[in-house]
């Protein structure tokens, strides 16, 4: 169920941010903006219990990255109303530094647990590392930032539709086990 629900949160903390941010400027976008951070903290924490036992620094890391990303969306908000759009882009560039750099050990351990197809494990390691990398770009002045982001955005539409699916399923849960007929099954 926690996997269900970090899903769930992806997919629509993408929708909150992308109209949210449609809407800069007006009450509405930074409601949906505020909205998007606090699902952002909780993909944060639901990740947290399910790794803390099997892989705690890739769970504290992931909550910690996940913490600060809210906090700098959030900061990005009222940044924008006070101090205008540069301050806000720095906050929001600097969210997704910390979203990348945050994400990578979090991939390399459900890559590890295999709660993850190899293949999207690192499609997501290899997208965050392209954030990272645009967002670190977009901070020294070069305007790479979205073309490197597509990556990372589409793959998390994909794994926000996964975990809604089966949701965190550790590799000792997915154990194939003979059926009375002798055919293999998996329990779920």
């Amino acid at each position: 169920m926690t996997g269900r629900c970090a899903g769930a949160f992806f997919l629509l903390a993408f929708v909150a941010y992308g109209i949210g941010s449609a809407l800069a400027g007006q009450f509405a976008g930074a409601a949906l903006v505020v909205l998007n951070s606090v699902m952002v903290a909780a993909i944060g924490v639901l990740a947290f219990r399910a790794l803390r036992r099997s892989r705690p620094g890739a769970a504290w890391t992931y909550l910690v990255a996940r913490g600060a990303e809210a906090f700098l969306l959030t900061a990005g908000i009222v940044l924008l109303d006070s101090a205008g759009a540069g301050a806000a882009d720095i906050a929001y560039q600097a969210a997704m530094l910390s979203l990348g750099l945050g994400s990578l050990p979090f991939f390399l351990a459900l890559n590890r647990e295999r709660w993850l197809p190899s293949w999207l494990a690192i499609w997501g390691f290899a997208g965050y590392a392209l954030l990272a990398t645009g967002s670190a770009a977009e901070l020294m002045g070069a305007g790479v930032g979205v073309v490197l982001a597509i990556p990372g955005g589409l793959f998390e539409i994909v794994f926000g539709l996964l975990l809604l699916a089966r949701g965190f399923v550790p590799s000792s849960a997915v154990q194939p086990s003979a059926a009375p007929d002798g055919a293999s099954s998996v329990a779920a």
